[in-house]
């Protein structure tokens, strides 16, 4: 405030206002009176002056007027001007009764000198905005605001003319520095074809994009809440123009939905999945994160490092970063520190898989909430190493429970995967296993104990979409294993997203199924990818197939036969609650698979899983 007071600007602008303050009261006596204003009447103009001046100029600053920058004068700014003008009046009409009665006084002045002051004082403000946005300074200004550059910009076609077309619009037109020039909008909505948002017209539907009249360079998709089928008919009617085009990103991925020159990126795999925004219920996760001491395991991996920026959103006591990796840890623990996420962010290097170390963990930090995302997921590998597989999935699942219940964590997620429905490999089988730890886990003391279901996620490590664009770069051919394969995906975000959720609704005991959608074949996603990267598949890059790997299933499911689900009260998540096992006999099996697992025999090994899991069919 003391710098506002400061600022010669400020006292510019009041300057402003008390001129056009006067003008409007001036003008509303001419008005009132057609312009023959009598003696007694300029007597009461001279007498009200000095305090309307000093009544309106303060509703003014009250209202923040003179805390907004004109040239960005919006909707709230106009808002703004009309609520202070209209306090300033009901306060003078006051004011005037009280002292005069209105004894002399015209009434219908007061009400002209409201509509003024709101027109001139919006006017001049609207017409700074127009003056710098809209390039109107160019012409009156003899060529001191031209850009040597204007012409050079690229000329941009905009696909959506919705709410985020149109701010990505007017986030151009508010900086003339941005290099693109707005040529038109496409939109399939046929009310919308003739009419111009902010001067640039709907040239009508993304179908008439290989003949428009208008000349274009580039594409940008300003459609955010897409499904993939109508992303995917978009992306081939832009690759038919041979023009680069590229995509603001969903909502979701935006920090608080801001949308910027600088948000736009290509087009992803996610983009054509269209997965829908998930819409979560903050209040509930913000009660069950806020203030409390939160260990994530795996905090380095693809899942738990978006657990980890989802919950720093919601301001926890304290974050504990466990994983095994150094690189993936410092990797984690930097991006934190360069967020500045305003919580206490501690590292922790460890091995879930040593039971001392996790009781010293837990006992030290004693958290209140522990996202076990810690895992071993490529599945041929773990059918090469079954053992390792056991000690990580299984066994270092169980040390993590044990010591959540020693130390009295409140809540104990872990996080699961579809895999684990009818395993036909060891990765599936050992995170079936270890679901069975966590239910099992839930009536032996005050923790609360929930596993979260879901299939793949884009961009994971491990995930075929990085595989497939390391082949399409290296030339090809682009493998998969069979034509009819597929998969359930959602995107990381999505995923971490709904996790949060379901720890925030978990009562204990529970299996959360994520709604994955519909599946996705996993040679149309190859497909797709080769289209992205500006080639043709089957002509610039082949597609081989290769036949399904060790433990691999043509599709997957989220649930086994006989598995009851239970909706919740979110739309996008499921519950199994199953009857959990006997702890003990559990956990004389597991003590058995661990001694398997460390004198390595994967007959033995596995046929020790199926004794476990009689669904289990191992490869």
């Amino acid at each position: 405030m003391k710098t506002l007071f400061r600022s010669s600007h400020f006292y510019m602008l009041v300057g402003l206002d008390a001129l056009l303050v006067a003008l409007a009261h001036l003008a509303s006596y001419a008005l009132r009176f057609e312009g023959d204003i009598p003696p007694w009447q300029w007597e009461n103009l001279e007498r009200t002056l000095p305090f309307l001046l000093a009544v309106k100029l303060v509703a003014f600053y009250g209202f923040g007027l003179y805390r907004g920058l004109w040239r960005y004068t919006g909707i709230v700014d106009l808002q703004n001007v009309l609520k202070a003008a209209s306090a300033a009046t009901a306060i003078l009409a006051l004011a005037i009764l009280f002292l005069y009665r209105f004894q002399g006084f015209s009434r219908s002045v007061f009400i002209l000198d409201w509509g003024m002051t709101i027109f001139l004082v919006g006017s001049v403000r609207v017409a700074a905005r127009v003056f710098t946005t809209n390039h109107i300074g160019e012409l009156l200004s003899f060529g001191r605001y031209k850009d040597p550059s204007r012409k050079a910009r690229k000329r941009l076609l905009i696909i959506g003319a919705g709410d985020a077309g149109e701010k990505f619009l007017r986030e151009i037109l508010d900086n003339p520095r941005v290099h693109y020039r707005p040529v038109g909008f496409l939109d399939d909505d046929p009310r919308k074809k003739g009419k111009a948002i902010h001067g640039i017209p709907v040239l009508g539907p993304v179908g008439d994009i290989g003949s428009l009249p208008a000349a274009f360079d580039e594409i940008l998709i300003a459609i955010p809440s897409a499904r993939g089928d109508v992303m995917r008919r978009v992306v081939e009617a832009c690759e038919q123009t041979g023009k680069r085009y590229r995509t603001l990103p969903k909502i979701g991925e935006l920090i608080e939905g801001r949308i910027t020159v600088n948000t736009v990126r290509e087009v992803s795999m996610e983009d054509l999945i269209g997965r829908e925004k998930v819409q979560l219920d903050e209040d509930r996760i913000s009660a069950f994160l806020q203030r409390k001491r939160v260990l994530i395991t795996g905090a380095g991996g693809s899942i738990g490092s978006e657990l980890v920026r989802q919950i720093c959103r919601y301001r926890p006591e304290s974050l504990v970063l466990m994983d095994f990796s150094e690189f993936n840890l410092y990797r984690i623990e930097m991006d934190c520190r360069r967020r500045k996420v305003g919580t206490t962010v501690e590292a922790c290097l460890a091995d879930i898989r040593d039971r001392d170390l996790m009781m010293r963990v837990f006992a030290r930090r004693k958290p209140h909430i522990v996202f076990h995302a810690a895992a071993y997921k490529h599945v041929p590998m773990q059918e090469i190493h079954p053992g390792e597989a056991v000690k990580a999935n299984v066994l270092g699942t169980r040390n993590l429970v044990e010591a959540a219940l020693l130390s009295g964590v409140a809540h104990f997620v872990l996080v699961s995967t579809d895999k684990a429905v009818r395993p036909a490999n060891v990765m599936g089988a050992s995170k079936r296993v270890a679901e069975m730890i966590v239910q099992s886990a839930d009536a032996a003391g005050s923790t609360r104990f929930m596993a979260v279901r879901f299939g793949n996620v884009i961009g994971s490590s491990g995930s075929v979409i990085p595989l497939f664009q390391q082949q399409i770069a290296q030339g090809g051919p682009v493998t998969v294993t069979h034509p009819d394969i597929t998969r359930y995906f959602m995107s990381i975000p999505e995923a971490a997203q709904l996790i949060l959720q379901a720890g925030a609704m978990g009562e204990g005991g529970e299996i959360f199924i994520l709604d994955m959608g519909e599946p996705v074949r996993i040679a149309d996603m190859a497909r797709d990818l080769i289209r992205l990267n500006g080639l043709e598949p089957d002509q610039d890059i082949a597609i081989e197939f290769i036949g399904l790997r060790p433990g691999e299933k043509l599709y997957e499911e989220l649930i086994t036969v006989g598995e009851g689900i239970v909706p919740t009260g979110h739309n996008k998540v499921l519950v199994l609650r199953g009857t959990p096992g006997d702890r003990e006999a559990l956990n004389a099996r597991i003590d058995r698979l661990g001694e398997i697992a460390r004198a390595p025999d994967a007959g033995r090994l596995k046929e020790a899983l199926k004794e476990l899991i009689p669904e289990y069919e191992p490869s």
